[in-house]
């Protein structure tokens, strides 16, 4: 077993260059190839895969005795300098880097993980203490200038959002994304800033800030815009911006995240996500290749003031969702009334697995009190008509 575990330098990037490899190395890991440790297979034999090996569950050929008693000594350590409510999950993490030991994960791989793992862990750390207000992530272009209209329509977006008493998330540099922080001030701004060779720098509103963070992944990025987003609003913008927007219309197309609005907005009279649309609905919708009722994922607008009406309308009512078990359940400010509930089970029947639509107050018992104060809606949902579930929190939010 590796005789030791360490933590390197703490914070992912704060413009200085820094090796986590810094205090001494464990023997195992001295070589370019690490020697084997007590989890590994014998020489010459190939370890099967178990996905599911998390400590609780035993690879084929793996020491039984071996694995218990690195069980054990990671449960002591962590008990010891971690003990939190979570201290199951820890332990799982701290089990899984032993195996990358084990399976003999190379150099660079490690450097990924390792990386990847302190970029999340600041800015988890950095987000948390705004966790409870609504942020809008706003993409668009870096190459935009200040004079442009759609730098300014961006910019009066992030006014009228933050006066709504909302933050906004950007990406850091300059156009479009130096907008929003223009717009909601650097008191209601997050950068979620790059390294790049070329183009991106932190804009003046936001840099120093503490709550600016710096990424060398893309995808340690990407799931910071969503992952803290309760609204994602697109400007005009090159290949970065379109890669952002599919990705948030595909996460949430296949569930992969909760339902939120998803703006397409252009300057006055623009044209960019006209023809956007034009193109989704020909080669995409066209071809069969998404439903039509993908294309309520989202709403195009050339009007800062309509975005900001389609963004703070779908929270009018709606609070938030969660899956208990098989059953979706929808938070609300607010109930329903008792002819809007069954307009409702007759209007969306289509998207249910079986059962009604049912509202009842209080948390259930799965959700150990969270939120316990709201109403709730409870469906046997399909899990596949997103675009139905859309039109549903709409009728939702609109109804008495």
């Amino acid at each position: 077993m590796c005789p030791a575990v360490y933590v390197g330098d703490d914070a992912p990037t704060t413009g200085r260059r820094f090796s986590p490899h810094a205090r001494t190395r464990p023997p195992c890991l001295k070589a370019r190839r690490p020697r084997r440790c007590s989890l590994s297979t014998p020489a010459g034999r190939r370890n099967t895969v178990n996905h599911k090996d998390d400590g609780t569950h035993l690879a084929p050929r793996a020491s039984r005795k071996g694995r218990d008693e690195l069980l054990n000594a990671i449960h002591a350590f962590i008990e010891q300098h971690a003990p939190c409510a979570d201290a199951d999950l820890l332990e799982q993490m701290v089990y899984t880097v032993c195996r990358l030991a084990k399976d003999r994960t190379g150099r660079g791989e490690l450097k990924i993980l390792n990386r990847a793992l302190k970029e999340l862990r600041l800015a988890f750390k950095t987000f948390a203490p705004f966790a409870h207000v609504r942020k809008a992530t706003i993409f668009g272009s870096a190459r935009t200038p200040e004079t442009h209209p759609q730098y300014q329509e961006a910019r009066k977006f992030a006014e009228l959002i933050q006066a709504a008493g909302w933050m906004v998330i950007t990406g850091a540099g300059d156009g479009i994304m130096r907008a929003g922080h223009h717009g909601a001030t650097r008191e209601s701004s997050f950068g979620v800033a790059i390294s790049l060779p070329f183009e991106q720098s932190t804009n003046d509103v936001i840099a120093g800030d503490e709550k600016l963070v710096n990424f060398r992944y893309f995808f340690t990025r990407k799931l910071m815009f969503v992952k803290e987003a309760n609204a994602i609003v697109l400007f005009p913008g090159g290949f970065g911006t379109q890669d952002e927007g599919f990705e948030a219309l595909t996460l949430v197309q296949t569930g992969k995240s909760h339902i939120l609005p998803i703006v397409l907005c252009d300057e006055p009279g623009g044209t960019y996500w006209q023809h956007w649309r034009t193109y989704v609905k020909a080669e995409l919708l066209g071809t069969r290749m998404i439903s039509p009722e993908d294309m309520d994922l989202f709403h195009v607008t050339d009007r800062a003031e309509d975005a900001v009406r389609v963004v703070t309308r779908f929270y009018r009512r709606y609070h938030s969702q969660r899956f208990v078990k098989d059953e979706l359940v929808l938070r609300m400010l607010s109930p329903i009334g008792a002819a809007d509930l069954d307009r409702l089970n007759a209007t969306f029947a289509d998207i249910l697995t079986g059962g009604t639509i049912t509202q009842f107050k209080g948390a259930l018992p799965d959700e150990r009190g969270e939120l316990a104060d709201l109403y709730r809606l409870k469906m046997s949902f399909n899990r596949r008509s997103m675009g139905r579930l859309r039109k549903l929190i709409d009728f939702v939010n609109d109804a008495e």
